[in-house]
């Protein structure tokens, strides 16, 4: 990273951030709410949405539409108190064993004690890109805005616009990344105490039940697909009239600086950094990893 993108990835930026368009609409039109019977809620004239957890069952939901390639908005407030055993799971995913998927969870925990953003990047079934942060602020006091940048050169995972992770394209390395399979956005509260805290040490305290996360401010600026064709608003195109400025304003020298603040004092877990995990050398794409 920190390197000037060539003309060919610019022009090809260019093609894909120009044919983007902007979807902000309610709840009610862009989600379905698909397990967890009433613990799903749209309210607020669908400008809202809620997700609970009892001891029977978690609860889900998902767009209608595909998206490829873009920037997803989303605007959480998690779980508040003891949290510990549950997960609240927000990403973009395909479907199939060979499918694409880029993943934010919150791993909840014990009263006081910080939350674990955990991400993850799936290419063609193959996961196990594992980084987890602790978050710089309290995550269920009050909404913050977790976005997914995803292009075709690279994946950013930002919190309040804030650069925290950069998965880039390593294709050249031999390996597999997420460009070509149309993935829609889940996300799911559900009871994982087999492993989510502490390595599955500290279990969900179900008297604390029902646990509730809290969803709004939802806006994607990325092309849809349906029935094998791309739809592309073009009123959206003054909104990224250069793509790359679009690019330099994504990892600015600010963002890139922002990123490592992160990374420094924020990161506690790096699977490129496992030397336990891969003691016969780390997986090709680390070489790319750094900023």
């Amino acid at each position: 990273m920190g390197r000037i993108l060539n003309r060919t990835v610019l022009m090809t930026l260019l093609v894909v951030t120009m044919a983007e368009t902007a979807f902000s609409g309610s709840f009610n039109e862009e989600f379905d709410l698909t397990w967890g019977e009433h613990r799903g809620k749209i309210f607020s004239g669908g400008k809202m949405l809620s997700l609970s957890l009892d001891r029977v069952s978690g609860s889900g939901f998902k767009s209608k539409k595909e998206y490829l390639f873009g920037r997803i908005d989303m605007q959480l407030k998690l779980v508040a108190g003891n949290s510990a055993g549950t997960v609240t799971a927000y990403y973009l995913s395909s479907e199939g064993p060979t499918h694409d998927e880029i993943d934010f969870e919150f791993l909840g925990n014990e009263t006081g004690k910080p939350y674990v953003l955990h991400t993850n990047v799936f290419a063609q079934g193959k996961g196990n890109r594992e980084q987890q942060f602790y978050l710089w602020f309290d995550p269920t006091k009050n909404f913050h805005t977790y976005s997914l940048v995803w292009r075709p050169q690279h994946i950013i995972f930002m919190v309040d616009n804030v650069p925290i992770r950069v998965f880039n394209n390593a294709e050249q390395l031999g390996v597999p990344f997420p460009k070509n399979q149309p993935m829609k956005i889940y996300s799911s509260l559900w009871n994982a105490d087999d492993w989510a805290t502490r390595g599955g040490l500290v279990k969900t305290d179900w008297s604390k039940a029902p646990f509730t996360a809290y969803y709004r401010g939802f806006n994607a600026a990325a092309c849809t697909v349906s029935s094998g064709s791309s739809f592309c608003d073009p009123k959206f195109k003054s909104s990224f009239t250069n793509g790359e400025s679009q690019v330099a304003n994504e990892l600015n020298a600010y963002g890139r600086r922002r990123l490592r603040w992160v990374q420094k004092y924020f990161m506690i877990y790096d699977y490129c950094s496992d030397l336990k995990r891969f003691p016969q050398g780390f997986p090709p794409e680390c070489r790319k990893s750094r900023v």
